[in-house]
């Protein structure tokens, strides 16, 4: 649906929005490396990786992915998140488990399976029913 502002007034606003979308994407970034190299100088100094390690390396790592297919694409594949959001959880059960009573951990996993279930659900769907770019002809992953 096209805009009804006019063109004087959404140019240069949607300029503004891009150098802003560019700033943020490498705060983001920066932000990430800054947290991992930090995880790095832990797992050193303690002289033992832990699980919880591995899965916030793997939050981190997701969350560059995401960055970068914002980049590469102008877009974020709506899997991405769900998989930041299932590490999330599974840290989460990981790092309390002593302190969490077990309905928890229950709903905790039940709420896991169902991130995992829409993300098969989503690449099914993906499959299935491509979406078509409207400036291309080929399939959108």
């Amino acid at each position: 649906m096209p805009s009804h502002l006019p063109k004087a007034f959404s140019r240069p606003f949607l300029k503004v929005f891009h150098i802003l979308e560019a700033i943020l994407l490498v705060a983001i970034t920066l932000a990430t490396l800054f947290a991992m190299v930090e995880e790095f100088i832990h797992v050193f100094v303690e002289r033992r990786v832990q699980l919880t390690d591995i899965l916030l390396m793997f939050i981190y790592l997701e969350v560059l992915a995401m960055v970068q297919q914002f980049v590469m694409n102008g877009k974020i594949p709506v899997r991405y998140p769900i998989y930041i959001a299932m590490m999330a959880i599974a840290r989460y059960i990981t790092l309390g488990m002593k302190e969490l009573d077990a309905i928890l951990i229950v709903w905790l996993s039940v709420a896991a399976f169902v991130l995992a279930a829409a993300t098969l659900l989503i690449r099914v769907g993906h499959h299935y029913w491509p979406y078509i770019d409207g400036r291309t002809t080929e399939k959108d992953e």
